[in-house]
């Protein structure tokens, strides 16, 4: 590995515990790192003179929060390197097959309508107390999203004027389109409900705790894993599918992998903080100027860039107008698209795959 690659590699790392430290610091009272060192110690004895509202404000309110964040910035940023690597164009992001449109809808729908979970009054544990908790909108987003994504692959399949990986992209922009009518539809014949629609519809994560981390991290392990055991069928898939055939690749196989892996991590993390935008888009670019273009270090790269990036974003969203806190989403837009922007026009550069 080159040296710039080992320097690439050890900025990636590094930085998500320091944003996370960072994120601590952050919020409507602000903290200084001495302060959140001492209050991150004081549950294992080791900083007996911790303030105790520091305490609380640390551990129960914005570590959560955060960690979170992180989650579902790393489902992202892994869906987008994968879903890029699948399509080979540099544009896919993990909502090319309309998870957010699907995700959109389910969410849509419990809110208008008080849908109540169906675990609300059941003793299931812990997998029901964790349902219960979460609220029927985060179910119905999360099975909304997958939903979504089966059907946009069931189209695909059937499709005969394009190859199938060009008729994923296309029946994902079709479905999506149709979804979204369909919220849109929903919203204005029931526009008592949107303030709040409008809210998740711009993605944050105010109010989560524990056990929406407890709830979110399962799903993401599984995404992310699934997507660096794709790490070199994907860099086979970058000499074409014809070639990859040839060398004994299982394309289709592959294929459905990749859509299961990106469409359970978008899922996690619309479901987790409603539709955040440029994560999975921006996270890969960014991990592949630093560590490169090869999938067995883009993809997990592409995770911490991503958490770290959603992480950054969701603190600056809940202290840049304190106490007002801004949806995360726009956030994301604000400092992405003129990122993206950026990284566009940067002159390519041989072996940065940019």
């Amino acid at each position: 590995m080159s040296r710039r690659r080992i320097l690439g590699w050890g900025a990636t790392v590094l930085a998500l515990p320091l944003v996370l430290f960072a994120t601590l610091c952050l919020g409507g009272s602000a903290l200084s790192p001495r302060e959140v060192a001492l209050a991150l110690l004081s549950p294992f004895g080791a900083a007996p003179g911790a303030d105790p509202v520091t305490v609380s404000i640390v551990w129960d309110l914005r570590l959560a929060r955060s960690l979170l964040a992180a989650v579902a910035g790393a489902s992202l940023g892994a869906a987008g390197a994968v879903l890029q690597g699948l399509f080979r164009n540099p544009l896919a992001d993990p909502y090319s097959l309309g998870v957010s449109s699907g995700a959109s809808l389910g969410a849509v729908l419990a809110i208008s309508f008080g849908l109540a979970s169906p675990f609300a009054s059941a003793g299931f544990a812990p997998a029901g107390r964790v349902a219960a908790a979460l609220g029927m909108v985060e179910l119905c987003a999360f099975a909304g999203a997958i939903l979504s994504a089966v059907l946009v692959y069931a189209v695909a399949r059937r499709a005969r004027a394009a190859g199938p990986t060009a008729a994923l992209l296309l029946s994902g922009t079709a479905v999506g389109a149709l979804v979204s009518a369909l919220v849109s539809l929903i919203v204005s014949m029931r526009d008592k409900d949107l303030h709040e629609v409008f809210f998740w519809l711009l993605g944050g994560f105010g109010g989560k705790s524990w056990t929406d981390l407890l709830a979110a991290l399962p799903l993401a392990a599984v995404s992310v894993g699934l997507s660096m055991a794709l790490a070199r069928p994907l860099d086979l898939l970058g000499a074409g599918e014809e070639a990859a055939g040839s060398l004994g690749l299982d394309v289709r196989l592959t294929r459905r992998l990749a859509v299961a892996s990106s469409s359970l991590g978008a899922a996690a993390a619309v479901s987790a903080g409603g539709i955040i935008g440029f994560v999975g888009l921006l996270g890969p670019h960014m991990a592949r100027l630093l560590v490169g273009p090869g999938h067995r270090r883009l993809i997990p790269a592409s995770a911490i860039a991503g958490a770290s990036l959603l992480a950054a974003a969701d603190a600056i969203a809940r202290s840049i107008a304190s106490p007002l806190e801004l949806p995360v989403g726009v956030v994301t837009a604000v400092i992405g698209a003129p990122l993206f922007l950026r990284l566009l026009s940067r002159p390519s550069r041989e072996g940065d795959g940019a």
